[in-house]
C-alpha cells in the first residue's frame, strides 16, 4: 500500500522534505506510519494528525492512497483586540 505523507512547518525542516510517498503494510495506523518515517522515534503528543484532510488519532488506520499529514503546534499571530478581543 502506498500513502502520501505531508510534513508541515517545522516538521518539514526536521525531515528535510515536505512530502513523500511511503509504502506501508496492510493494517498500518497513523502511529505506525510515524514510527516508520521517523526511524522509530515516538510520536510527540503535541503533533496533530490528519488523514484525508480530517483530524485523526494515532490508532486511525491508513489505506492505500490516503494522504496523511503531520502538523506541529502552531504559535504566533497578533493578539485579539477590539470589541471581540481581549485587551
Amino acid at each position: 500500500m502506498s500513502v502520501e505523507v505531508r510534513y508541515l512547518a517545522s516538521l518539514r525542516e526536521r525531515f528535510g522534505r515536505g512530502e513523500e510517498s511511503v509504502e506501508v503494510a496492510p493494517g498500518a495506523t497513523v502511529a505506525s506510519l510515524w514510527s516508520q518515517v521517523s526511524g522509530g522515534a515516538p510520536l510527540p503528543p503535541q503533533v496533530l494528525l490528519a488523514v484525508n484532510h480530517e483530524y485523526a488519532r494515532p490508532d486511525t488506520p491508513v489505506r492505500d492512497g490516503d494522504e496523511v499529514a503531520f502538523l506541529p503546534p502552531i504559535t504566533g499571530g497578533a493578539p485579539l483586540t477590539g470589541p471581540r478581543g481581549r485587551s
